[in-house]
């Protein structure tokens, strides 16, 4: 299956785009958009096999973008709006587009980037009536249908960087039309379901679960342009919707503004479930959110290089907290420096395969073979499998701590930390240490009143004393990338080593 078959399940007059504040897009508005957008590109030198950036804030119109791109046979390549020039300049070197999509009158960064490289600027917009419209010019809504082919790369995205510089993961139409159907299939949606994407839309969170999910299984999606958590429970209500997917940084301002936004209390909205991805849930939150909200709260796994989705929790069955779950119709192990396979209850690097793993990195021959081994893709997490099959990460191969041989989770001192009633977010990581090599380290952000010393108090009757942090910060946010990651090597950059316990200040 390629993308623009995945748009036909949809029945014509059912809405597939709902963007607050302009006009409903159904599907059968959304299929002759993209087939007008994809001869467009076609008519304008776009080749098959060739790459088209966009930078576009969320809404309807980066979703045709994304389509009509990936309709044309090029490979899509969505940017943060919030990119420096330098940003914009080093991604677009990267990914060598022939052209890139920024809507009338924004984007001055990206233009003056892609200026730079020699690189052309198409406006696109969407009129009052939901028709496409490029460099002012409304696009005919009677083009010939497209007919990519699903081994064409259709989405190019970047890995966060988490250990190394970013690199260009490439995407096929059949990878990411695989990881669709896997979530359709795991999470039982359906035509009845309304999406609400409160993740942008240049990141493979947004693009795979919110949207192509949805599509897929001919529901609504619902495309506000940014996170608002004050609209939030509004939007849930006025819309129907019955699906959120969201990283946890976001369900953690929900629940902390849960009283004063007036959320609505068990069975009292439509919700089916929340889903949680692209960072750690600590098992405490999860709880609290089910108590709170009344309905499942399922944690999943995911990765880039996978097209989102490798392992969940069920919707119906054990939805166990401090586990990613069950390989979601995707084969799971976990591995040994060697390659080979660990058994039950072993601790390893965590590797998968599946038909939505990307073929490999973009011009990165070195990262290619040692990430694949075997048929396996190597994730760079480190977890431990059950005799029940579900999987408990453990950290990042390059983020376990290693005090004097003794090896910690950082996610273990995670979760101590914010078990005390008083951190709402926390994040512990390694400092240099003349003594033992590594040291425990912490920033946290904490209710009024609490203090370092309560903190660290807290966890050293929870963990053993190696593994309490030596020292605390106390600090008003942590650092996060644009979709709401905690990245713990940029956390302790932010912080010089010192000793004690550190307050605000001081």
């Amino acid at each position: 299956m390629h993308l623009r078959e995945l748009l036909d399940r949809g029945a014509a007059s059912h809405v597939a785009l709902r963007q607050p504040g302009a006009a409903d897009l159904t599907y059968e508005r959304v299929r002759a958009n993209v087939d007008a957008l994809a001869w467009h590109l076609a008519a304008r030198g776009i080749a098959p096999g060739d790459r088209v950036a966009a930078s576009l804030g969320n809404g309807a119109l980066v979703v045709l973008a994304f389509f009509g791109i990936a309709s044309a046979r090029a490979g899509a390549a969505p940017l943060n709006p919030a990119y420096t020039r330098d940003e914009y300049a080093f991604y677009l070197e990267d990914i060598g587009p022939k052209a890139i999509l920024v809507a009338p009158g924004e984007a001055p960064l990206a233009r003056a980037a892609a200026d730079d490289l020699d690189i052309e600027v198409i406006e696109v917009a969407l009129d009052a009536a939901g028709g496409l419209a490029v460099d002012g010019l409304p696009l005919s809504l009677d083009a010939a249908r497209a007919q990519p082919n699903d081994g064409d790369v259709a989405l190019f995205l970047h890995t966060s960087g988490t250990t190394s510089r970013p690199k260009g993961v490439p995407l096929t139409h059949h990878n990411l039309c695989v990881s669709a159907d896997n979530i359709v299939r795991w999470y039982a949606i359906g035509p009845s379901d309304v999406s609400l994407c409160v993740m942008p839309l240049f990141h493979v969170h947004g693009l795979v679960f919110s949207t192509l999910a949805t599509l897929l299984a001919g529901g609504t999606e619902i495309v506000p342009e940014r996170f608002s958590a004050s609209a939030f429970w509004p939007m849930v209500r006025d819309a129907g919707a019955t699906i959120v997917s969201a990283v946890p940084t976001i369900y953690r301002t929900l629940l902390v503004r849960a009283d004063e936004d007036a959320a609505p209390l068990p069975g009292a909205h439509g919700l089916r479930f929340l889903r949680s991805s692209s960072a750690a849930l600590p098992a405490l939150e999860m709880r609290r959110l089910e108590e709170r909200f009344g309905v499942p709260v399922i944690e999943a796994y995911s990765m880039t290089e996978a097209s989102h989705q490798m392992c969940a929790n069920p919707l119906e069955g054990e939805r166990r907290p401090g586990s990613v779950g069950v390989g979601a119709h995707v084969d799971v192990g976990v591995m040994d420096e060697a390659g080979n396979l660990r058994g039950v209850g072993e601790t390893g690097e965590v590797v998968v395969r599946g038909e939505n793993v990307t073929l490999g990195y973009h011009n990165n021959p070195q990262a290619n073979s040692a990430s694949f081994t075997g048929g396996w893709f190597r994730t760079g997490d480190v977890g431990m499998l059950d005799d029940r099959g579900y999987l408990t990460l453990v950290g990042r191969l390059k983020e376990l701590i290693n005090r004097a041989g003794e090896k910690i989770s950082p996610v273990e001192v995670d979760e101590a930390l914010l078990s005390h009633p008083g951190v709402r977010e926390a994040v512990a990581f390694a400092v240099p240490d003349e003594k033992y090599g590594e040291a425990v380290a912490a920033a946290v952000v904490v209710s009024a009143g609490t203090t370092a010393e309560d903190v660290r108090a807290h966890v050293a009757g929870r963990l053993a004393s190696f593994k309490v942090p030596s020292v605390i910060h106390v600090v008003d946010a942590i650092p996060k990338t644009a979709t709401g990651k905690v990245q713990r090597r940029i956390v302790a950059a932010a912080f010089a080593p010192t000793q004690g316990v550190a307050e605000p200040g001081r």
